[in-house]
């Protein structure tokens, strides 16, 4: 079994909001934001700075990628389609923002396993704390940083910007 050092992003497989399975490598060479998201979290109107970053730089190959996430203060009880509904009259949201998933415990998605444990957060501690946790990574696949939820997204414009000037 493959040390989970030795994949990149691109080796996993998510599921879209119509439970249809995508795989990452359609973003290949791609800077890559991942966050999970909530519709009735104090920090939801993330989703405005977002989209703002979306719309910004998605041109110069930069995307978003939300997936709700319903185990922190029940935040995200909707049914994928009443989420994408949220995201899009509420926000405006073009960013792709995928299925329901567990990002912590025994269900964790595996693309959130290795998120963790490539970029600790704080105390080294690998458990996503709250919504909104911010995942970069580079064209190459490899994690570049991880945000707190409290990091507003337009404070990571320095870090999207000098990744979007990486070669792979």
């Amino acid at each position: 079994m493959a040390n989970a050092d030795t994949r990149d992003f691109y080796s996993f497989k998510v599921k879209a909001n119509d439970g249809t399975e995508r795989a990452l490598s359609d973003y290949k060479g791609k800077v890559v934001m991942v966050v999970n998201v909530a519709s009735k979290c104090g920090f939801t109107k993330q989703y405005k700075g977002l989209e703002d970053l979306y719309k910004k730089y998605h041109e110069k190959g930069f995307v978003i990628l939300g997936f709700p996430c319903n185990q922190f203060g029940a935040q995200e009880p909707g049914s994928n389609e009443e989420i994408q509904k949220f995201c899009k009259l509420t926000y405006d949201v073009d960013f792709p923002v995928m299925s329901k998933i567990d990002v912590n415990g025994d269900k964790a998605d595996p693309l959130y396993a290795w998120l963790k444990s490539n970029a600790k957060g704080l105390l080294g501690s690998e458990a996503i704390k709250w919504n909104f946790t911010k995942f970069l990574v580079g064209r190459n696949g490899k994690v570049i940083e991880r945000f707190a939820p409290q990091t507003e997204p337009e404070a990571t414009a320095k870090d999207i910007e000098k990744a979007l000037e990486e070669k792979l």
